[in-house]
């Protein structure tokens, strides 16, 4: 609840500067692709400025995510050998209680010691 009240209260400040933002660069601007000849129309692209800057938001999300998936890759790595032997070592303690029951039918318990 706390985590929704969190996510309204930013995300709705965040829209609003975002609108803002919007409507007061709505003018076009072009964009050159051509360094040594920034006048050739054939390499210059037109557009609201709005748009420019949220392409280059969206550019930096998605670098940074990727960025991310890759740092963090060690640790899926991890994450996954330990879940391969929690899951090999549950099947051991199972078969280890079936093969250690007694004649009453009564499997053996691992008890803590204090």
């Amino acid at each position: 609840m706390i985590s929704k009240i969190i996510t309204v209260l930013f995300l709705i400040p965040l829209a609003i500067a975002l609108i803002a933002l919007s409507v007061a660069n709505r003018d076009a601007v072009p964009v050159s692709l051509d360094v040594f000849n920034p006048g050739n129309p054939a390499l210059t692209i037109q557009a609201p400025m709005f748009i420019w800057l949220f392409g280059a938001v969206a550019v930096g999300v998605v670098f940074g995510g990727v960025a991310t998936w890759f740092t963090q890759g060690n640790h899926r790595k991890l994450e996954r050998r330990y879940k391969r032997e929690s899951v090999a070592l549950r099947k051991e303690m199972e078969s280890t209680k079936k093969e250690g029951a007694d004649a009453s039918g009564n499997a053996l318990v691992m008890q803590r010691s204090s």
